[in-house]
């Protein structure tokens, strides 16, 4: 039995890349069904350099989803997100500046761009790069093409932020893996819903201390990539500040993975070494392995995390001695891991080391109380 379990991230791997190929052989044979598009991920960069990535899918003509979906027509949506047809090989054209660059897509039909501005950019924090796909041809004469957005934050700001998704903003319930996958396969944007005052914390983060720093945040989350148009239009509904999301490949999610702690470092590594001139609030739970991987950072970085804010999930007392050992490390380094019940906990600890407004505090503290008694997420019974 151990044999197998060691063997099944390999064996569901194999037989994925299978069914691609033979998908992909009949397409090749009998053209696309459905119209392509690309999907484009939000980026991160600097004066010197734009990174972002996306993807390049058949469309399969989502229903628009609304609060009023019932569970089944959740579940039809996210077998289409799961479900994807890629398009392996395909040629994409980024064009910014007036200079263009192109890419092709791996067997999963991802890609990804580096550019280089070859002027100064505008003050815009979101920079538009303009993408076009040139191979395959569209079924009909109208081009495909998408706009990327890459976030290059201000020289306002102060530091950044970089948050978890599941069970830091958002109920996901990663310790049960039944019901977390209950819960992601029969909700929506809509029926889902951020922890109590998350938004108003995560706002007065960005706006700092001052109220108009625009601190950059970015989203470092194991979630797969298929869910990411449903979290963006999460995060928009809630009010819950933008920033690039940083997610992985189904085929490599935290199901399967052998080293799911990998991707996270990785991601927040590239992003602090990105911003060198910036300090960063780190944001996470004490559900899975947050505390530890922070520590990692916080031990590789030690002048350049200003707080480790950790949402307090699990109860057993061994896992809060072992966060209990993991917040005396941290301190040793001159930074501080704070574990928390709540968002407005976190705002008070911000707000005395400066990092947001007592405005800021005295708005989370009221957002947290509308969030009370706001609606509950809806029964996955119904």
């Amino acid at each position: 039995m151990k044999g197998l379990k060691s063997r099944l991230p390999a064996l569901i791997d194999r037989a994925d890349k299978l069914s691609d190929s033979v998908r992909l052989r009949l397409r090749k044979t009998t053209g696309f069904s459905n119209p392509l598009m690309i999907i484009p991920y939000l980026g991160y960069g600097t004066a010197d350099k734009l990174l972002f990535a996306g993807r390049v899918l058949e469309d399969e003509k989502f229903t628009p989803a609304s609060s009023a979906d019932r569970s089944w027509r959740n579940l039809i949506n996210m077998y289409k997100r799961f479900e994807t047809d890629e398009v392996p090989g395909a040629r994409i054209r980024a064009r910014f500046q007036g200079s263009e660059s192109e890419a092709i897509t791996d067997e999963e039909g991802y890609f990804s761009f580096e550019i280089q501005p070859v002027g100064r950019l505008d003050s815009n924090q979101w920079q538009q790069v303009e993408l076009e796909l040139l191979d395959p041809p569209p079924l009909a004469e109208h081009p495909v093409r998408a706009t990327a957005r890459v976030l290059v934050p201000p020289a306002t700001a102060r530091f950044g932020i970089i948050s978890d998704i599941d069970d830091t903003v958002i109920s996901t319930n990663v310790g049960n893996k039944l019901k977390m996958i209950l819960t992601v396969i029969l909700s929506n944007a809509y029926t889902r819903k951020p922890f109590e005052g998350v938004a108003g914390f995560y706002r007065a983060l960005q706006r700092g201390a001052t109220g108009g720093e625009d601190n950059p945040i970015f989203y470092v989350s194991s979630t797969a990539w298929n869910l990411y148009t449903m979290l963006l239009e999460f995060l928009n509904l809630q009010k819950i500040p933008l920033g690039p999301l940083l997610l992985r490949d189904f085929g490599d999610h935290l199901l399967f993975s052998k080293d799911p702690e990998s991707h996270k470092k990785s991601n927040i590594k590239m992003i602090l070494d990105s911003f060198p001139h910036l300090p960063f609030v780190l944001i996470g739970d004490s559900g899975e392995r947050d505390p530890e991987i922070y520590r990692d950072v916080v031990k590789e970085y030690p002048t350049r995390i200003r707080a480790i804010y950790i949402r307090s999930i699990n109860k057993h007392s061994s896992r809060l001695a072992a966060i209990d050992k993991l917040i005396e490390e941290v301190r040793h380094t001159g930074s501080q891991l704070v574990l928390v019940p709540d968002s407005e906990f976190a705002a008070a600890h911000a707000a005395a080391e400066g990092l947001i407004s007592t405005g800021g505090l005295a708005a989370v503290r009221s957002e947290k109380k509308k969030d009370q008694t706001a609606p509950t997420q809806q029964a996955l019974t119904r």
